[in-house]
């Protein structure tokens, strides 16, 4: 659990980060429609960063094996859904575009494996 944890905070660093660089370093350099395309990895990088830390805090119990599962889809969604939409902003190469939908299909079963895990979680006592 903790190692996923810290994956997360990093790669939600690395996501600020990369929105920052964008923001204040890519603006000039490239053309509007690629900063919108980096943009748009550093925020699903965000918004997986975040997921892969709740599938860390649910690593635990009957839930463990799916949690794990989870974050690590949500790792190779980041890494091939932002990642191609880093390097075809950067690169203009527009190959880089078929690779982006597996890093959609990746989040996608992370967020089913999340599901998955919530439902073999505890209950908690009310």
């Amino acid at each position: 659990m903790k190692i996923w944890l810290f994956l997360a905070a990093l790669f939600g660093a690395l996501a600020v980060l990369l929105g920052a660089f964008a923001a204040h370093g890519l603006s000039a350099r490239i053309p509007p429609h690629a900063l919108q395309v980096f943009e748009t990895g550093a925020r699903y990088q965000m918004y997986h960063a975040l997921a892969m830390g709740l599938a860390a805090l649910a690593m635990r119990g009957e839930a463990q094996a799916r949690a794990r599962l989870a974050a690590i889809a949500f790792l190779a969604g980041i890494v091939l859904f932002s990642g191609s939409l880093y390097l075809l902003a950067l690169t203009g190469i527009t190959a880089l575009g078929m690779i982006t939908p597996l890093g959609g299909l990746a989040f996608l079963a992370g967020w089913g494996l999340l599901a998955a895990a919530a439902l073999r979680l505890p209950t908690e006592p009310s």
